[in-house]
């Protein structure tokens, strides 16, 4: 199968799941900005996208999408790898613009992946997925009520340590996306000479929106526990 088998195919699978979990993370950072104006809202907002049948389609999904994207990575990886054979063990200047992140996007990508796992935890864990258990008969010990997002923001981001290290994998992310959106992109097409640095501005405005939006939310919290 062409998408297996040939590098365009495998980049195109890297540039579509890409797209695709940039708009999920657009739609969550968009839900958790709710946070910020109503607890009430937020918690309706969690409730909605609680263990449902149609959260739970996309929580799958979701999932997918993030195992194709890093299955393909590492595969692009080995390949480019093979590709420039002993020249890897050169040490050689950075080739004149290429970016930072360019160079470093799997690693970028393994911080991302490392962070989502505390993510999952902090919050997944203890809200959908208490939900699920419930629901098929099952008993999952929480001491927050998995309805009660914003009780779970309160908790986790009065803790100082914890949006440190959100703040970490964001720039991370930051760092990942503002390459990898125009990247993605220019692979499916917008790749005139014309196009590149508007896609490449185009990218960072938008990444820098997206992260801008989840780091306030921890802030906000830490500071109004700093106040309280």
């Amino acid at each position: 199968m062409w998408l297996i088998d040939s590098s365009i195919g495998r980049k195109l699978v890297m540039s579509v799941s890409g797209l695709a979990l940039i708009l999920f993370l657009t739609f969550h950072m968009a839900m958790n900005a709710v946070a910020l104006f109503s607890p009430e809202g937020y918690n309706m907002v969690c409730e909605f996208l609680g263990a449902n049948w149609y959260a739970l389609v996309a929580t799958i999904g979701l999932a997918a999408l993030v195992v194709v994207h890093i299955v393909y990575a590492f595969i692009l990886q080995v390949q480019n790898l093979r590709a420039r054979g002993n020249q890897r063990y050169a040490v050689t200047a950075k080739p004149k613009g290429v970016e930072w992140a360019s160079q470093n996007m799997l690693v970028l990508g393994i911080i991302v992946v490392g962070f989502l796992v505390l993510h999952l935890a902090d919050f997944w864990s203890k809200m959908q997925l208490v939900e699920l258990c419930e629901k098929m008969g099952a008993h999952c010990e929480s001491q927050f009520d998995p309805k009660d997002g914003a009780a779970l923001l309160v908790h986790n981001f009065s803790q100082w340590w914890r949006v440190a290290i959100y703040a970490v994998w964001l720039a991370a992310l930051w760092f990942h996306l503002t390459h990898g959106f125009w990247s993605a992109l220019h692979t499916l097409g917008w790749n005139g000479k014309n196009w590149i640095n508007r896609l490449q501005c185009i990218s960072n405005v938008y990444t820098t929106i997206v992260v801008l939006g989840f780091i306030a939310v921890p802030i906000y919290y830490l500071i109004k526990s700093l106040l309280a």
